[in-house]
């Protein structure tokens, strides 16, 4: 039995995801600090960590993305280092530096290394530069009107403008034709400036219905690189994820491989340490491009597991510690099966409207094949300012058909009450002859909205 890598670790997070590391770290044997907003007081994190600290109100500009009040908590309880889950600050190298000055591990990449992969058309030179392929684009940021008008004419319409700093959507533009561009670059840049305190942008072309496809990898700080295969994440509404799966059912097996060795080769190359996503497009000839890095732990990152029976988080802890990859996972990784995961989110299944509020039923089920991460129970206040994730529901099956079976059934016996859920739309999805076939893109939701199937 392995000695504990860290004798205490701070969970700067919230909701399931905290549950998630504490879990893991009760496997380490490692003592768990959760920090805690006002609205999150009675939270079942701040229940089963070890200790808990109140770092603010509920808006989390005043506590889960403060950074002094973090690093002050980590300094009052004497932690050896601090995971960031996903979200808030995962991705924030100035955040990851302060750690470091501060004598605390930041269980990550290291500050350098997040901002390189935070930077867009940095990661994508990267990527060309190991023979990972990348869409056509304008190679560095758009420094003006003129330049982003003669890049579009080059490589054709459609092109899409894309934040150089940021992602979910928020300065990114569709332009189909020269005449728009210069005002909606205006706007991607306003935008972006906004929401990332960056104007930059840069432009790609753009892929009408593209699958949405991401690699999972591990990296350690000896140079191993470890790729854990993909994830299908096509279903999703306004970049927001609803339905992921593993394997994807549209890759080919000899692309798959032909894209892990290149990732292995960039990894390495730019040294990268931790757990990572690279997020792909597929064109309608089973093509992948490159179109970013997200350097943290993802939500999810539970298909990925029950697949390969890898789990992540400890590895993330692990690799942190300074442990080598061939000690952590012992054995080659063969992934086997087919996972799928439901995002059950507080909103109203026909319109998205949010819907905080009280939980006054809570069942999840249970079995063979089925997995719920979630920190809801019954009497739970959903509240309105963090994202609306009430649980992540996964099922594993031999392959895509069982996994689905197994998915339809847990649905079935998920009961939310007091709030709406996502959890009737996901049944019309599992049923629908497309998704079912495999036969489906980044549009199939909106196309889906509008089917009278949803009726």
């Amino acid at each position: 039995m392995r000695s504990a890598p860290f004798k205490k670790i701070l969970i700067a997070n919230r909701g399931e995801i905290a549950l998630r590391i504490i879990s893991a770290c009760k496997d380490l044997g490692i003592q768990t600090v959760a920090v805690y907003s006002e609205a999150d007081r009675h939270s079942l994190p701040v229940r089963f960590a070890d200790e808990a600290i109140c770092i603010g109100p509920a808006k989390s500009a005043r506590s889960y993305l403060d950074i002094p009040s973090i690093i002050s908590a980590a300094e009052i309880t004497n932690v050896d280092a601090i995971h960031p889950g996903y979200g808030f600050l995962s991705e924030n190298a100035r955040f990851a530096e302060v750690c470091e000055v501060s004598g605390i591990k930041f269980i990550g990449p290291r500050p350098e290394v997040i901002q390189v992969m935070g930077l867009k058309e940095r990661a994508r030179a990267i990527m060309h530069d190991a023979g990972v392929p990348i869409l056509p684009g304008s190679g560095g940021v758009i420094q003006s009107a003129e330049e982003a008008l003669e890049t579009a004419a080059s490589i054709g319409y459609p092109v899409i403008l894309k934040a150089s700093a940021g992602g979910g959507g928020r300065g990114m533009r569709i332009v189909n034709e020269a005449p728009e561009l210069a005002a909606l670059l205006a706007q991607a840049q306003q935008e972006a400036g906004a929401a990332f305190n960056s104007s930059d942008i840069y432009l790609e072309k753009y892929i009408r219905g593209p699958r949405h496809i991401e690699f999972q990898v591990l990296a350690d700080h000896h140079g191993n690189v470890e790729v854990l295969g993909e994830r299908e994440c096509s279903i999703q509404r306004r970049h927001q994820k609803l339905v992921e799966e593993s394997p994807s059912p549209a890759l080919k097996p000899q692309v798959r491989q032909a894209i892990s060795d290149k990732l292995r080769e960039a990894i390495r190359a730019v040294g990268y340490t931790n757990a990572g996503t690279v997020e792909f497009l597929m064109d309608e000839t089973g093509q992948l491009y490159f179109i970013e890095v997200n350097a943290r732990i993802q939500v999810e990152h539970p298909v990925t597991e029950l697949v390969t029976g890898v789990d992540l988080v400890k590895s993330q802890i692990l690799i942190s510690a300074g442990e080598s990859l061939p000690d952590i996972l012992a054995d080659r990784v063969v992934p086997g099966g087919h996972a799928l995961e439901c995002r059950v989110n507080a909103e109203n299944p026909d319109t998205f409207a949010p819907s905080p509020g009280r939980i006054t039923a809570f069942n999840v089920p249970g079995s063979i094949g089925v997995r719920v991460d979630t920190a809801a129970f019954t009497d739970y206040v959903i509240p309105p300012y963090y994202d609306s994730l009430v649980a992540k529901l996964i099922t594993h099956g031999r392959n895509r058909d069982e996994a689905i079976q197994r998915m339809r059934r847990a649905l079935d016996l998920f009961v939310v009450e007091g709030i709406h859920t996502s959890i009737p739309l996901h049944r019309k999805i599992l049923a629908d002859p497309d998704f079912l076939a495999g036969k489906f893109d980044t549009r199939f939701i909106q196309r889906f909205i509008g089917d009278n199937r949803m009726k």
